[in-house]
């Protein structure tokens, strides 16, 4: 780890209460109909109010957001191993047991949706919710998760609940105050406070495909059962789910990551009206711009560029580019890679993205309809022949990348099984192979034949994504 440091997910109880205002309005009112906070919070009229003018600010935010937020017990299976499970692969006296564990949860509406983190339930035979203020347990379902943003949703049967109200985290800035409300250490309703440090951070835990992590980070002590609680600023409204520390101990070290309550407020609503999460992609990778390319480009301001752009997908239909620089999106600037895709995570499939780039000097407008993360892979997959001796697809090289690469045919490897034929000798995910033993391969299934069926000495020339030739040679048998 860099700096030696390790990033430890812990439990907290922030998200929540901000959630409950705007799935409040959602889930228990029969017609849906928003409540005046919520619209608040998305039309962007709310403002981070100043303690000078808050007489006893704290003492109100806390009286105010604590109720909602509550306190989760997860009961899982878990192996158990027996000492002489150290010695060999098989161990004849393993066993399965129990395991327990603990975190906090938000109220996000009157009739019982609860927020939390998804790491905070996973793979749990059985969620208790224990409430605040009337100390009544209940045992919860899950509604829905959504592992690449950390999020959960759970459902209790009750009624009259003290849900949150939520903020728009968009107007958050740096130097605002906040409290983080969970459940550290087992010591129910805790309260700490702290500073926005920074927004936008990208911390690297979420272990997903398609990670959303565009994280508040906060010097307000979180530790160990802080997990999906909440942070809320000082009119008590929920700003972030609590997620993460950053810390060489384990416990609070100066660093905590909340998950963004727009971010929240929009994975609820999905799982509250469709039951799954409804991602959207504009088919193009991008990365955080380097210093060296902005001055390059002659651009005085922090952005993100586009790395790859799915042929045939949105972004290239609309004419953007691998190379083209993204400013913002639907009007929000785009100053980092993880503020692109915590904006891009706002949306849904169909929804249209207006994308303001800079190119040669200029700044160009355009448009583009999201599509669905189904549709999205199909694209990155288009053509692809899968290889299960050799734990790998191939797909043929478009048109563009053939002319980018000035090469007449290639496969790129994707879908790379870990411990496969494939990775064994070398080749990892993106590698394109131009010659197997030589020769060059037009159709996808001769090739795979050809790496199936030969032995002896092998050699495959290839390269990578941004066209750095390599070559692999090994004896096969």
């Amino acid at each position: 780890m860099m700096n030696r440091r390790i990033l430890f997910i812990v439990i907290f109880s922030v998200i929540l209460p901000l959630l409950a205002g705007i799935a409040g309005a959602w889930l228990y009112t029969g017609n849906r109909q928003e409540s005046a906070l919520s619209t608040a919070a998305q039309t962007g009229s709310y403002r981070n109010v100043n303690l000078a003018e808050l007489p006893n600010g704290f003492v109100k935010a806390s009286a105010s957001s604590t109720p909602a937020v509550v306190f989760i017990k997860t009961q899982s299976t878990v192996e158990m191993r027996s000492p002489f499970g150290w010695f060999w692969d098989f161990d004849p006296f393993g066993s399965r047991g129990e395991a327990t564990s603990t975190g906090s949860g938000v109220i996000v509406s009157k009739d019982g949706y609860i927020v939390t983190n998804n790491h905070v339930i996973a793979n749990a035979n059985k969620i208790t919710v224990v409430l605040n203020q009337r100390k009544q347990e209940f045992v919860a379902k899950v509604v829905g998760t959504e592992p690449g943003a950390d999020l959960a949703l759970l459902k209790i049967e009750a009624t009259n609940l003290p849900a949150i109200v939520m903020a728009n985290s968009d107007e958050l800035q740096v130097g605002d105050w906040v409290l983080a409300v969970g459940n550290p250490f087992n010591l129910t309703s805790t309260v700490t406070a702290g500073i926005v440090s920074a927004k936008g951070r990208n911390i690297n835990i979420v272990q997903n495909q398609f990670p959303i992590e565009s994280f508040i980070q906060t010097d307000a002590a979180i530790n160990p059962g802080n997990s999906g609680g909440a942070l809320v600023n000082t009119a008590g409204q929920l700003v972030g789910i609590n997620t993460a520390i950053q810390s060489n101990t384990g416990s609070y070290a100066g660093y905590g990551f909340a998950i963004p309550s727009n971010i929240v407020q929009k994975i609820v609503k999905d799982l509250v009206d469709y039951g799954v999460v409804k991602r959207a992609f504009p088919g193009m990778d991008i990365v955080d711009l380097t210093a060296a390319k902005s001055a390059a480009a002659k651009l005085e301001k922090e952005a993100v560029e586009v790395n790859e752009v799915l042929e045939d997908g949105p972004a290239y239909k609309a004419g953007i580019r691998k190379g083209d620089i993204i400013l913002s999106v639907n009007g929000r600037a785009t100053d980092s890679k993880a503020l692109y895709d915590e904006y891009i995570s706002y949306l849904r499939p169909g929804d249209q993205a207006r994308i303001a780039l800079w190119r040669n000097g200029e700044e160009k407008s355009i448009s583009l309809t999201l599509i669905s993360k189904e549709d999205n892979r199909a694209l990155a997959e288009k053509g692809a022949v899968n290889s299960k001796v050799l734990g790998a697809d191939f797909q043929p090289l478009g048109a563009t990348d053939l002319k980018k690469y000035g090469v007449p045919s290639g496969f790129r490897l994707i879908n790379v099984l870990r411990g496969s034929y494939v990775s064994r000798v070398g080749l990892s995910e993106g590698f394109i192979i131009l010659k197997f033993n030589g020769r060059e391969y037009a159709d996808a299934e001769e090739l795979i034949s050809a790496m199936e069926t030969t032995t002896g000495r092998i050699r495959i020339d290839g390269m990578d994504r941004n066209g750095n030739r390599s070559s692999y040679s090994f004896y096969s048998n």
